[in-house]
């Protein structure tokens, strides 16, 4: 949920977020309207109340001549005071609805426009020469490294097998971002993948992308699309520690997507799929700490691409492409040699305290006051990984090198196609 705080000082800068977003400016009136209605129910309510303590008093002191007349004032007053609650209680439900409605206010200089209205920041590596490059699907099948008939046979499509060194591949990108976020002061967490609603809505997926969520009905639970959901229920009603620095955690996990609206959209392969492995980095900080630790967590990013020796290129992201709980988000891209372009390896977001606020997550200022914190989130590998190594180390005669600092964990240099 947004501050509410900018929203009385500055109500336009939340208009002109929601214009930048191609989403309504209106509903910034809307909350503005609810919370004035909420606030005038509140003071409603709380006059009754004390006119009611008042005439408890005067019950508790009058004659018995006086009191039977008082008592009928107060027994009306009571209903009153019912009343105004009840008042007070849908204003407060109204207001809630109407405060959840609204995406997070963007940074300054965050790109206005749609999906394709990215700022390019940065372009690291060139593209590898290749004639007539197999594209990741070709590669991994003639590797052995896995099996998508079959996973569409026990699962249905967009499932797999990760098989031998395909399998171990992905182990080892796994192990190389754990090691990277441990020793940079992260806490590894393997988190629940299940989660209660409450924590899914706190973290900004139930809103205009629930269709993508899984939910399991009958135990009223959802399917984590990322480690982010869970990292951020962690700390949920809580007041932190901040004094120390910034609270960093990494997750891996199994995260599910239902890829709904995608149909048609790389459905070759293992780029859009229903289930996949990923390590998350996940920050609890002090708001103005929030700038600077997105820098660092798009550095670490940085470093694992740098590890598994792709091209690769970041990109703002313009609003419109923004999930609701992001203020400003970067993507790295690699480079996919048979599809001539950048495809999204990494994300990292700043949530400012979107996400906080919606859990109440709080942390105590130097004067010993609770204040909301900040968020962050950001990829540090995944299975998608796997595309961009093999099309971009792939040689003319259909082996693929292994980068060097995944060799320990696959055990070889080069895979060689099976005969």
């Amino acid at each position: 949920m947004i501050d509410l705080k900018l929203l009385r000082e500055n109500a336009e800068a939340v208009r002109a977020s929601q214009r930048a977003r191609g989403e309504d400016p209106s509903l910034v009136d809307a909350l503005l309207e609810s919370d004035a209605a909420r606030r005038a129910a509140v003071s409603a309510a709380d006059n009754l109340r004390a006119e009611q303590k008042t005439a408890s008093k005067k019950v508790g002191k009058a004659s018995p001549e006086e009191r039977p007349a008082l008592l009928e004032a107060a027994k009306a007053l009571a209903e009153k005071v019912k009343a105004a609650e009840a008042a007070q209680s849908e204003a407060a439900k109204a207001f809630t609805e109407a405060h959840m409605k609204i995406s997070n206010v963007i940074l300054d200089g965050v790109p206005a426009g749609g999906e394709d209205d990215y700022t390019v920041l940065d372009v690291v590596g060139d593209p590898p020469r290749l004639d007539n490059p197999k594209d990741h699907v070709e590669l991994g099948e003639s590797l052995g490294l896995f099996d998508l008939e079959r996973g569409a046979k026990v699962a249905g499509a967009r499932f797999y097998f990760l098989t031998g060194a395909g399998a171990l591949l992905q182990l080892g990108l796994m192990q190389l971002a754990v090691r990277l976020a441990v020793d940079n002061g992260f806490t590894l967490m393997i988190p629940p993948v299940l989660v209660r609603p409450e924590v899914m809505a706190g973290t900004g997926f139930l809103g205009a992308h629930s269709d993508e969520v899984y939910r399991l009905e009958a135990d009223d639970m959802y399917l984590v699309g990322t480690s982010e959901v869970p990292l951020a229920g962690y700390h949920a009603d809580e007041i932190l520690d901040l004094s120390g620095g910034p609270l960093r955690y990494a997750g891996w996990s199994s995260c599910f997507r239902r890829e709904a609206g995608s149909h048609g959209k790389d459905t070759r392969g293992i780029i859009r799929v229903h289930q996949f492995d990923k390590v998350e980095g996940f920050i609890y900080c002090k708001p103005e700490d929030a700038e600077a630790e997105h820098d660092r967590l798009l550095g670490w990013q940085r470093q694992m691409l740098a590890m598994i020796d792709v091209p690769y290129r970041i990109i703002d992201i313009a609003a419109g492409d923004l999930g609701s709980s992001a203020a400003r988000k970067y993507d790295c891209e690699a480079w996919v040699p048979t599809q001539q372009t950048y495809r999204e390896l990494t994300s990292t977001s700043n949530c400012t305290t979107f996400q906080a606020r919606r859990l109440s997550v709080r942390y105590r200022d130097d004067d010993g006051r609770p204040q909301t914190a900040a968020t962050l989130n950001g990829t540090l590998a995944t299975t998608r990984w796997l595309v961009a190594i093999l099309e971009n180390h792939q040689q003319p005669d259909g082996s693929v090198r292994v980068p060097e600092a995944l060799v320990p964990y696959v055990g070889t240099e080069v895979l060689t196609p099976k005969k």
